[in-house]
């Protein structure tokens, strides 16, 4: 077989075998990543460029070892559910590094965990003094959660007892001047009143709509297709600092 053509095939078998077990062991794997996750997907990932390069090699063993991997990535994310004590061994468990704006130098060092790590993932969470920190926890997945002091904590409207109104996500109703029919009819409206209400924004066709949403109160928002590379640089010309060509 043509090397080249044997390297297409084997390159789109690996590319559909990842894909399906990647979806098949869940969200978690890309979205909250463990230490036991990074290892999974470093060992697939070489797995599946071992397949699509190594044409010395038969690729029926690889694509052997990447289903055989995927499978008991599979068993310990199920044993993983059924099991706390064995989430606790794969996934580890949170630790706190600082309580009551007292950094523990202890359990810093069991995670090996540097103060500039720890500095500069506060920052993230714009907080720039420990001693405003009731907990910070680091989470299995590398991250850091904090929970400021509660005289440090941003003031809210149930802080004040300011009665609020709620607040939906807004439902899209046109994408790139395409109408979404679905989420009209989740609304009650039709066709001919979103019609009416984009002749009233001036928008004579749906195909000049890039984006369109309706709010929670009834409010349409409507982005058009005329917003052009004119339009941006006059106003980037007005901005403070610009030199006049």
């Amino acid at each position: 077989m043509n090397p080249y053509l044997e390297i297409l095939i084997r390159a789109v078998g690996a590319f559909v075998a990842v894909l399906v077990i990647t979806r098949v062991v869940g969200k978690s794997q890309v979205g909250q990543l463990t230490v036991a996750d990074f290892v999974n997907a470093i060992v697939l990932g070489s797995i599946a460029a071992s397949l699509v390069t190594d044409l010395k090699e038969n690729g029926w063993y690889y694509a052997f070892g990447l289903v055989l991997f995927g499978l008991l990535t599979l068993i310990c994310e199920y044993g993983s559910l059924k099991s706390r004590p064995l989430r606790k061994l794969l996934e580890g468990e949170p630790t706190v590094i600082i309580h009551n704006g007292k950094i523990l130098e202890h359990n810093m060092k069991k995670l090996t965990y540097n103060l500039d790590n720890l500095m500069m993932q506060l920052r993230e969470k714009n907080v720039f003094n420990i001693a405003d920190v009731e907990f910070a926890v680091a989470e299995p997945n590398g991250k850091l959660s904090v929970l400021l002091k509660s005289q440090k904590q941003p003031l809210t409207p149930e802080h004040m007892q300011i009665p609020t109104r709620y607040q939906g996500i807004p439902s899209e109703l046109i994408v790139d001047g395409v109408v979404i029919q679905q989420n009209l009819k989740q609304n009650n409206l039709t066709e001919d009143w979103l019609y009416r209400e984009l002749e009233k924004q001036g928008v004579k066709s749906v195909k000049d709509v890039v984006y369109a949403s309706l709010d929670s109160e009834g409010n349409l928002y409507v982005d058009k297709k005329e917003d052009t590379m004119q339009n941006i640089t006059d106003i980037t010309d007005k901005l403070p600092g610009k030199m006049p060509q």
